[in-house]
């Protein structure tokens, strides 16, 4: 993967690459939530108790596909509450490498699938050629 953090011309980022270029085999992470292997709610009520469930959760699935946090190469944020926004940068950033950061979008939405939900986070990663195991 090649992350562009800033191409010339581009404006400021604040934990993200403006692009990032890649190729191998693609694994697309469905949206996870805050909720745990039991199917519990975690952090209710409590934005960085969510967000620390949702990256734990993408954490699980991209393990289960041979891909790790190192392997992102998107992510797309939803918040119900844009308050939310420094706990979720505060949270990323101790799962990602601040240095080479992912792709993301981030989009306040008006609810998730549970209203005690405040977020929800999907992930687009990237195997090198190299890793990909037939299966």
């Amino acid at each position: 993967m090649k992350h562009y953090l800033r191409p010339e011309g581009s404006p400021p980022v604040n934990g993200y690459s403006h692009a990032v270029a890649f190729s191998g085999t693609s694994v697309a992470v469905s949206g996870q939530v805050p909720v745990d292997a039991e199917g519990r709610i975690v952090g209710e009520g409590d934005p960085e108790g969510q967000l620390r469930q949702v990256f734990v959760n993408l954490r699980t699935a991209l393990a289960a596909a041979g891909a790790g946090m190192a392997d992102i190469a998107k992510l797309t944020v939803f918040l119900t509450d844009l308050a939310d926004l420094g706990a979720f940068r505060k949270v990323r950033d101790e799962f990602i490498d601040v240095e080479r950061p992912p792709a993301c979008s981030l989009v306040q939405v008006v609810g998730l699938v549970h209203p005690a939900f405040r977020v929800e986070i999907e992930a687009l990663a990237v195997l090198p050629v190299e890793s990909v195991q037939p299966g």
